[in-house]
């Protein structure tokens, strides 16, 4: 059975691909399932915002082949698929992470926006050289960002179709697009409201030979294997996720997992102050951000949350990521925390960590992501070290206490079967 997909892809960072990306699930809107390649937080909430419809993570790194394919067709429930990609269309095949890469594995179209401002037969070149780079890829569309007029448009399609005749020219986009003259297309979700998502959409979209994407977006349905995880054991436990603007950065499938593995999840927010419930087994704390003024000051009087979260401390389980363990010390620099782990943090001009990690525990070898730029500058004794994939070991990675562990590493937790799970930390088995 055929079904429509698509994964955007670039040269680089920075030439459209999430612009094009965004135009698209708002056309599609209702009926795609948004994906994210990469462990990326932010982008996949922009795209829930606009497709109305949860945005999942497909990461070759932290998942095998099988595990991929089977993430990726569990969620694909609507007509149409969106991936967008990371970085440029082959990086990160060092680490088997890059578009490439997904597209390979699940074998999905891929278009690549690439930026024609101040070029034309050069367009050509890199083009060829990207079609060329390997001969498994699936680069089998284009869409020309920043062009300045119709001419220009004809000129650069020209030499696309001389050199590279199998290769779909879909379109063009205009050079300073009027909508987005005062939009900051950054971390601010606010501004993709109705009117003006729409506006931005239809001036992306108003030169873009939709039939012809549509097209090259028909997709052939792979099998997969049953099920290529560790077996589910229900647990008999409600499991508690604070989920707010702080602690935001959570995989959509990590969600679904929680609610697969514990009998309730449920759902608190720590910025409206409310309670962690006296019958929680678990309470799980996600990454985001407490360290920006901002961000603190939406939690900094959250004082009945704070003091539930004291006393399911004291007796419960807590697992926390990244802003998450940050929460639980006692400070980062002047902002007070929570004070339940003896743990002091700063906050430093330069990126602490960014990159793929395995942290190997009681014989687990659990893989995640890092990026921050908070560092401990007190911490007890620890087994909790991170190991980048292609540097140093860092040995400030998280703390493990009785029955708290807080960590930087971001995870998929059906993949390493976190929280609890056979494979799962010790600390956390019952």
């Amino acid at each position: 059975m055929k079904k429509k997909a698509l994964l955007i892809s670039a040269i680089a960072s920075n030439q459209g691909k999430t612009l094009f990306s965004m135009a698209l699930l708002h056309h599609y809107k209702n009926s795609t399932r948004p994906y994210k390649c990469g462990p990326d937080f932010i982008d996949p909430q922009f795209h829930e915002k606009i497709a109305h419809t949860p945005s999942v993570n497909l990461d070759g790194f932290m998942m095998n082949e099988e595990q991929l394919k089977w993430i990726f067709w569990n969620y694909f429930d609507k007509d149409v698929a969106i991936i967008e990609g990371v970085m440029g269309y082959y990086d990160g095949m060092d680490k088997t992470s890059s578009a490439y890469d997904i597209a390979k594995t699940l074998q999905l179209p891929s278009l690549l926006v690439l930026d024609a401002s101040g070029s034309y037969i050069t367009i050509s070149a890199i083009l060829k050289g990207m079609y060329e780079f390997r001969d498994d890829h699936t680069i089998n569309a284009v869409v020309l960002n920043k062009v300045s007029s119709q001419m220009h448009y004809e000129l650069v399609k020209r030499y696309i179709e001389l050199e590279l005749p199998h290769i779909k020219v879909c379109g063009w986009i205009q050079k300073n697009l009027d909508s987005l003259a005062s939009t900051h297309l950054g971390l601010d979700l606010a501004e993709l409201q109705g009117d003006k998502l729409s506006q931005i959409s239809a001036e992306v979209l108003e030169h873009i030979n939709m039939d012809l994407l549509e097209s090259v977006m028909l997709t052939q349905q792979q099998s997969v294997s049953e099920y290529p995880f560790e077996k589910i054991e229900k647990r008999n436990e409600l499991c508690v996720v604070v989920k707010d603007e702080n602690f935001s950065f959570l995989y959509h499938d990590n969600l679904e997992y929680l609610k697969e593995l514990y009998r309730e999840v449920r759902l608190v927010d720590a910025t409206k102050d409310e309670s962690i419930p006296q019958e929680a087994d678990m309470v799980i704390l996600p990454g985001g951000y407490v360290e920006s003024k901002s961000a603190y000051n939406r939690i900094k009087n959250a004082k009945q949350f704070q003091t539930t979260l004291k006393e399911h401390a004291k007796t419960k389980k807590i697992y926390a990521e990244c802003a998450g363990f940050i929460y639980l010390g006692e400070s980062c620099d002047e902002k007070q925390m929570s004070g339940i782990l003896p743990v002091t943090f700063e906050l430093t001009n330069k990126r602490e960590r960014l990159g793929y990690y395995k942290c190997e525990l009681d014989g687990v070898e659990i893989k995640g992501h890092a990026f921050h730029y908070t560092r401990p500058i007190s911490l007890p004794k620890t087994d909790i070290q991170l190991y980048k994939v292609s540097k140093k070991t860092a040995k400030d990675g998280g703390v493990r206490m009785k029955n708290i562990f807080a960590t930087y590493l971001h995870t998929m937790w059906r993949v390493s079967q976190l929280p609890g799970g056979k494979n799962g930390y010790n600390y956390l088995r019952s």
